[in-house]
Order: C-alpha cells, then sequence, then structure tokens
C-alpha cells in the first residue's frame, strides 16, 4: 500500500463517497452540497444537498443519481430537475445511506431518530421496487449505516454502528432480506467492497480512528490508522484501486454541532491491490 495523500481539504464533512462516471462523487454535509471531483484534484459542486446532513447518494442503472431526501427518496433528471422518486414517509424518518442492486432494486435505511437530540431507537432498512413501491424489509438495525451489495449481487451487508458489526442478508428475489446474520464482528461507518468479497470499512468508535479490510467471518486483513475520523471510505480510480478516506475532525455527539460549522473535513487516498467490485 501507498502513502495516504490529501487530495482534497476545506470540506465540512465529506460523506457517501461513490466513485461513477470517471470522479469520485459525494456529499458535503454541513455546507450542503455533492460534489465531484477527479483522481487529480479537480472538484466542482454538481448539486444541492436536500438537508444540511444525513443524506446520501447512489445511481439508478439508467444513470438518473438518487439522493435521500427528509422525508422522501429523490431523483434528478437528466435536464437537472429534483422530483420524487419514492415517499418514504409511511416508515420511521431518518434516512440516511442507500445502495442500488443492479436489478435496480435500491436499499435505503433510516436510523429512525434524531442523532445528538433524541434517545436512541433501533433503526430500519427498506427496499424501492423498479415499479415504485416501498417496503420495510428489516428492523431492530443498531444505527443502520453504510451498506453494500457482494459482487454476486445475492448479500446485502449493512454497518450495525451501535451494535459494533458488519450485519449481511440474502436478498430474496422479490428484493426481501432474509438469513440475517453478523458477518463480522466489527463496528463501522462508510463500506466499500472489493472483487475478493473484502470489505474495507472505516470505524470511530475506538480510541484511534482507522479503516480495516476485513473478510467475512471477521478475519482483518489490512489496517490503516488515521489521525482523524474517516467517516466512509470508497474504491474507485480509472482501474478500482484507489481507496479514497473522508475523513474530519470529531469531537463527540456533545460537540457535533461543531463538526458542521467547520472545514476539517478532507479527502485522503492511498493505492490498495483488490479493486472494487460489488454496489456502490
Amino acid at each position: 500500500m501507498s502513502e495516504l495523500r490529501t487530495l482534497l481539504s476545506g470540506l465540512v464533512v465529506g460523506e457517501s463517497p461513490r466513485w461513477h462516471d470517471g470522479r469520485l462523487w459525494f456529499a458535503n454535509w454541513g455546507a450542503e452540497e455533492i460534489v465531484a471531483i477527479t483522481e487529480d484534484g479537480a472538484a466542482e459542486v454538481v448539486g444541492k444537498g436536500p438537508k444540511p446532513a444525513g443524506y446520501s447518494i447512489d445511481w439508478l442503472p439508467d444513470g438518473r443519481m438518487l439522493i435521500t431526501g427528509h422525508d422522501r427518496l429523490l431523483r434528478v433528471e437528466p435536464d437537472g430537475s429534483v422530483v420524487t422518486h419514492a415517499d418514504l414517509s409511511a416508515l420511521p424518518d431518518g434516512w440516511n445511506e442507500l445502495v442500488v442492486h443492479d436489478n435496480g432494486a435500491i436499499y435505503v435505511n433510516s436510523i429512525a431518530f434524531s442523532f445528538g437530540e433524541e434517545e436512541f431507537r433501533p433503526g430500519v432498512i427498506a427496499v424501492v421496487k423498479p415499479d415504485g413501491t416501498v417496503r420495510q424489509v428489516a428492523e431492530n438495525v443498531a444505527f443502520p449505516n453504510g451498506m453494500v451489495i457482494t459482487p454476486d449481487g445475492s448479500t446485502l451487508v449493512v454497518a450495525e454502528s451501535w451494535a459494533g458489526t458488519l450485519t449481511a442478508f440474502d436478498i430474496e428475489p422479490g428484493g426481501g432480506l432474509s438469513n440475517r446474520r453478523v458477518w463480522a464482528p466489527y463496528g463501522g461507518d462508510g463500506l466499500t467492497i472489493d472483487a475478493e468479497g473484502a470489505i474495507w470499512a472505516s470505524d470511530m468508535a475506538g480510541d484511534k480512528p482507522l479503516v480495516r479490510r476485513i473478510r467475512e467471518g471477521g478475519e482483518v486483513l489490512e489496517e490503516i490508522g488515521l489521525d482523524e475520523a474517516c467517516f466512509a471510505c470508497m474504491l474507485g480510480g480509472d482501474d478500482g484501486r484507489t481507496l479514497f478516506l473522508m475523513v474530519a475532525e470529531w469531537r463527540g455527539i456533545e460537540r457535533m454541532g461543531e463538526l458542521f460549522q467547520a472545514t476539517t473535513g478532507r479527502i485522503l487516498s492511498t493505492r490498495v491491490s483488490v479493486p472494487r467490485a460489488g454496489r456502490p
């Protein structure tokens, strides 16, 4: 693995990184921006975030971008207009991460409480089918965070940040989730998966911020120690072997308001040996 380098600084909190169409796209929480950047550091604000924080992005198979809003899933049309893709208001609020299956099914999760303002409540995962129907497919998820779908499309893995586990589900033909199990006994925030089925998971829970590459069952294959909290990670680049890390200074839940008023956010990158696969 090569040394870490800073690709971009001056962000508030970079989240939901996605490699798409030759650039790294991400949400700049606090600034309410969606930004895209090339590997050589040319950045462009490409859209507005729907809320100060807690929104994520991904793409439908036809290339239209999706964004999680307050109580709905939003879609960006080719002319740049933003419309409602699915109404999520019948399910618990707090929509956070999403990931789109190759078949067009969309998995979106909600933490189901106002982080930093309310007592913890377990969250949910919903599926939005290509026909627009919405249904809950998992419950009692302890602060659902990053999600990935394995390269063969058969399994969804979600970071249960407050349970300290990566949790797997089988993806059923109709879009449901079954056979819930612990994929690895490690917590996480953002996740990205590679061609060997290993997951890179950012972890803010311990004494030292780090990112781990983990095999199913819990074997840690690689580990990167960091000086700042890593909120999310993504494999990308032209060959899929660049690991992007979204870092910022974390001051704890009790000082979370300061997080979204500072500009300590950065994107770090490093080279790895196994390329990206699966979704997102």
